[in-house]
């Protein structure tokens, strides 16, 4: 099975790590705690406590399992080596919505990362991909489940 590649800006690399040393540092420590707790009260076959607790142990090393998987496969993107000449991934676009002269600002990033409230869109969403690759004056067409937004690309910067 091939490995799937993570790309990452170095911010996006950087939380995953955090999040992880955060999970296995902390709430493993906290979780192993509320299980030894539940065990104290004894009987377990009748031990909501002690289930609850099995779960949330089993879902947090399905969590850390997943970020280590991320981690290990993460391409994280130099955006120093990138020019800004046409947009990439890591790169900060302000657009024009040419149907209503609305502007918007968004940054390129891997699927791991996208986060649309603070701006942040996939570059396998549709206005992401269709974004990557044109430069500055240049007018795009995208179809989206909405219908068709029409775009002009007024800047390109590294985010």
């Amino acid at each position: 099975m091939a490995r799937e590649e993570v790309l990452l800006t170095r911010e996006g690399y950087d939380k995953l790590v955090a999040e992880h040393e955060e999970l296995v540092a902390v709430r493993r420590l906290e979780v192993a705690e509320r299980l030894k707790e539940a065990i104290s009260y004894g009987d377990l076959s009748e031990n909501a406590e002690y289930d609850a607790a099995k779960n949330e142990q089993a879902e947090l090393e399905e969590k850390i399992m997943k970020l280590e998987t991320m981690i290990r496969n993460a391409k994280v993107i130099d955006e120093s080596e990138i020019s800004s000449d046409r947009v990439n991934l890591g790169h900060t676009v302000k657009v024009e919505y040419l149907d209503s002269g609305e502007i918007e600002e968004y940054t390129i990033v891997g699927s791991n990362e996208a986060d649309p409230f603070e701006g942040k869109i996939s570059n396998e969403s549709a206005v992401g991909s269709a974004l990557i690759g044109t430069g500055v004056g240049e007018e795009i067409s995208i179809e989206i489940p909405d219908g068709i937004i029409h775009l002009k690309v007024l800047e390109i910067s590294r985010s």
